[in-house]
């Protein structure tokens, strides 16, 4: 059973403060694996004060030096590769293969684009007489959740050190083991002492005293909505910057003149990777009301070819979800759909046959299902999709917008132009046309309730910095 009893504060491994413990839990098993030490306000303090301090040198650093400690970062989160692909299957239960393909290299994506984003971004403009500095915006409080650990931990890390800025990471309670390897990558790799500091806690108490504390410049936090609401409460007394990367519950709309088989079975598969636990899943599929029987079995079909088992079976797709309270969550949203109206075409309540122990959903596809319904509206995190009936295209794009969230969604369509139109209709922050993927380098996040600010690339960098006009900097 590996225990976490240290943070990792001024470039060293320190005894934390209190001793409150939370169990790591196999969501395959419901087996404890491990036990993580939770840290309070006095942790928090010193963490704080350590990136203060690293800040007055770390923050001058040149672009040179910034680029060559992201270059060793990449060099030995590369080396760690099969400790960070393990640690994220035994904590959250990301079948190895997800771990392996996706989860670990997402987390490296995001280091490689923010060294690329760093050596090509002019930290300094001119306008007439005027210099336009960009710097660093300061100590960061950087919460991040277990869904997509590394990716998360890098899309918040990476950037920010880039820009010059010092950070306390809080991963999330559930997901501690990839969040202590990656400690470690940083370390091993050079980083100056106190410019990353990590402490493990839960939001209530780690979360809410870092939004709070003074000498914290900055909240980048990502997770759910509700859970956003109260970080920008809890730093809004202070003033700071605050970037959140919200919940959603994404349409995807197959118009009339797609191949409607295809679409569907494309936008069912994509929505099982990770177990549907992915704030920017396409969890509502839209379809022509006269087709709908048809969408249903091609959607059958598709769960049909969805293999449910361990993750350290590499025929697995679906894994367990994260938790109990994750896997009772989503029974009740089941439970409550069925009563309200939506047909069951695959899956449904209770776990798959032969699994009886873990964490494990059926992926289920709800059918007549109405934009009103609770399973339309809630962001659900498993691996259920739901069809909704549209009449015409109008329809079909006041369907996808009447959400409190945005931030993805998707159309397929045998006509470029007419999907071009369909995308600058919908109210989100990211869309995809015809099963094209996310692109790394483009800006990630949402409308509405699914957040503010933007991630990755360029993007990422310029959440990190402040802007300052110094007047007269030139000769007239």
């Amino acid at each position: 059973m590996d225990a976490l009893t240290k943070f990792y504060i001024d470039g060293e491994w320190t005894e934390p403060s209190g001793t409150a413990r939370a169990w790591v839990v196999d969501p395959a098993t419901e087996e404890r694996i491990g036990e993580v030490t939770l840290g309070d306000a006095r942790d928090v303090d010193l963490a704080v004060a350590a990136a203060r301090r690293a800040f007055a040198s770390y923050s001058l650093t040149s672009v040179s030096e910034r680029s060559e400690l992201l270059a060793s970062i990449i060099e030995s989160y590369e080396a760690h590769f099969d400790e960070l692909a393990d640690a994220v299957t035994r904590e959250m239960g990301a079948p190895r293969t997800l771990s392996r393909g996706d989860q670990v290299p997402a987390g490296l994506g995001q280091f490689l684009r923010a060294r690329d984003a760093l050596v090509d971004f002019d930290f300094v403009t001119r306008d007439a007489s005027t210099a336009i500095l960009y710097e660093p915006v300061g100590v960061c409080a950087l919460i991040t959740p277990w869904n997509w650990p590394l990716l998360l931990i890098g899309a918040k890390v990476a950037p920010a050190l880039a820009a010059g800025c010092t950070m306390v990471l809080k991963p999330s309670e559930l997901a501690p083991f990839s969040a202590e390897v990656m400690a470690r990558v940083l370390h091993e790799a050079g980083v100056p002492r106190g410019v990353v500091n990590l402490v493990h806690g839960d939001g209530a108490t780690v979360g809410r005293a870092l939004c709070e504390h003074d000498e914290v410049d900055m909240v980048s936090f990502t997770g759910s909505t509700r859970a956003g609401v109260e970080v920008a409460r809890n730093a809004a007394p202070g003033v700071k910057r605050v970037h959140q990367e919200l919940g959603g519950k994404s349409a995807h709309i197959v118009l009339p003149d797609a191949d409607l088989t295809a679409a569907v079975s494309y936008a069912v598969t994509a929505m099982m990777e990770n177990a549907g636990q992915s704030c920017d899943a396409r969890s509502r599929i839209l379809v022509p009301r006269a087709r709908l029987g048809e969408a249903e079995e091609a959607a059958r079909r598709a769960v049909d070819a969805v293999v449910v088992g361990s993750p350290h079976d590499e025929s697995t797709v679906v894994g367990p979800v994260v938790s109990a309270t994750q896997y009772d969550r989503i029974q009740g949203f089941l439970t409550r759909a069925i009563a309200e109206g939506a047909t069951t075409v695959a899956g449904g309540p209770g776990r798959p046959q032969g699994l009886e122990r873990g964490y494990y959903v059926r992926p289920t596809i709800l059918s007549r299902v109405t934009n009103d319904m609770e399973i339309a509206r809630e962001e659900v995190f498993g691996p259920v999709v739901v069809l909704i009936a549209y009449d015409d295209e109008e329809d079909a794009i006041r369907i996808a917008n009447d959400s409190p969230y945005g931030l993805s969604g998707a159309v397929s369509s045998g006509d470029l132009e007419r999907a071009r139109g369909v995308a600058r209709r919908i109210r989100a922050g990211m869309f995809h046309i015809n099963g094209k993927g996310l692109d790394g380098r483009s800006p990630f996040g949402g409308y509405k309730r699914s957040g503010n600010g933007r991630e990755y690339g360029v993007f990422g960098l310029e959440e990190f910095l402040e802007v300052k006009s110094v007047f007269g900097y030139y000769a007239d």
